[in-house]
This record gives structure tokens, C-alpha cells and sequence, in this order.
């Protein structure tokens, strides 16, 4: 069962977010927030898999709450879905770096919806279409000409090879394919990597892989 918590101003959203969840039978709604303290104290109580999180929230808004939640070593489970009207660059940016595994908009069809808790929960990252791109081109900008390559000192080299495979969006199927790997291979290096740099998801693997300079946008 997939424990899923609520966090938005709007109780009507609230409301229909929870309708729809639990019409599903591996999803269970463990509660809701309107505010953003009132969502860490919510996901510290009930410590569900998953948080969907609107952004603009008062007493705190949800990338603020994102990141109190991320650096909780007791949460490290817990994996949380940005879900807002609003698709902007900067939002998108602020939250994976605030550690959300996901970014999803209020419009994205029900299924979607739900497919991402799926995703999310089972430990893979998730951005809507179109979002990907955006963020990625936007890190180049902000990106130091002289990248810290020392955050990747923790790794071999096979393990560099996988890290700017999963920062070019590959799965681990393809992964394998590419380094003559068994897909099983590829996912143990992947969360090899993930322990080594105490990333929460790919997402966070992602951006590792660009703010160290092993990938670059525009080059494969």
C-alpha cells in the first residue's frame, strides 16, 4: 500500500485529490495540509511514501516545506511530488534542489497523476513533459565554468560512466545496453551512486551529473 499525504491551501483540491487516490487499491490518503508547517508536521507524524506538494501555501510555502522534510534523515523515505498551477522555470529548479522527486502541474490528466505516485514511490524520479528540457538548459546557465569535481572523488570510474548516463535521462535498461551491462547491474550501480553521494532519486543523480560538469546540455 502506497501511504500518500496532501498538502494544499485549497481544501477543494484537497478534497479532490483524496477522492481520487483512494478510488485506487493500493493507495491510502494518510492525511492533509493546508499550510507548510502544517505539512512537516503532517509527513513527520504519519511518514507516508509519498507527499504531493502545491508550491504557494501560507506559514511557509511548499519548496520551504521540501526542504525541511528532505533534510530529515528520518524521512529519507519519504518522496515528494511538487504538484502546482504554476510551471515556471525557477519553481521547477528551487524544488528538485530542495530535494522533490518529481514536478508534476494541477492540469496533468488523473492518470498521470496517479501514475507518478507509482513512479515516485517505487523510487524513480518524475517531471511533466516539457519540464525536463527547461530544467536542464536553465542549470547550464547557472552552471560554474569550472564545476567541483570533487563530490565525485566517492566513485570509480564505472560508476562515473553510469552517473552520466542516468544525467542524460537513460534508463537502467538502456544503461546496460549502452556499458554491456544486465539491467540488475545497471540499478546496483545506480544505487551504489545514490548511497555514495546521498541522493534521494535519479532526479538528484541528475543534477549532480550536470552541476559537476559530467554532462553538459547539447553534449552526449
Amino acid at each position: 500500500m502506497i501511504r500518500v499525504a496532501i498538502a494544499d491551501d485549497q481544501q477543494l483540491i484537497r478534497g479532490g485529490f483524496r477522492s481520487l487516490l483512494e478510488s485506487e487499491p493500493d493507495i491510502e490518503v494518510v492525511g492533509e495540509a493546508g499550510t507548510g508547517t502544517e505539512a512537516v508536521a503532517l509527513v513527520t507524524a504519519q511518514r507516508p511514501d509519498v507527499v504531493l506538494m502545491d508550491i504557494r501555501m501560507p506559514d511557509g510555502d511548499g519548496l520551504w516545506a521540501t526542504e525541511q522534510i528532505a533534510a530529515d534523515p528520518a524521512l529519507t523515505d519519504t518522496h515528494i511530488v511538487i504538484v502546482t498551477t504554476f510551471e515556471l522555470d525557477e519553481y521547477v529548479g528551487r524544488a528538485i534542489r530542495a530535494g522533490a522527486s518529481g514536478f508534476l502541474v494541477k492540469d496533468t490528466e488523473p492518470v498521470e497523476l496517479i501514475r507518478a505516485i507509482r513512479v515516485v514511490a517505487g523510487g524513480d524520479a518524475l517531471l511533466s513533459p516539457g519540464v525536463t528540457k527547461r530544467l536542464l538548459e536553465r542549470m547550464a546557465v547557472d552552471l560554474s565554468d569550472e564545476p567541483d569535481l570533487s563530490r565525485l572523488a566517492p566513485l570509480t570510474t564505472r560508476e562515473r560512466e553510469v552517473l552520466a548516463l542516468v544525467g542524460l535521462g537513460l534508463t537502467n535498461e538502456e544503461i546496460g545496453h549502452r556499458l554491456f551491462l544486465s539491467p540488475l547491474t545497471a540499478k546496483t550501480h545506480v544505487s551504489r551512486i545514490m548511497a555514495k553521494l546521498t541522493a534521494r532519486d535519479r532526479v538528484q543523480l541528475v543534477v549532480v551529473a550536470y552541476e559537476t560538469g559530467l554532462v553538459r546540455v547539447g553534449r552526449r
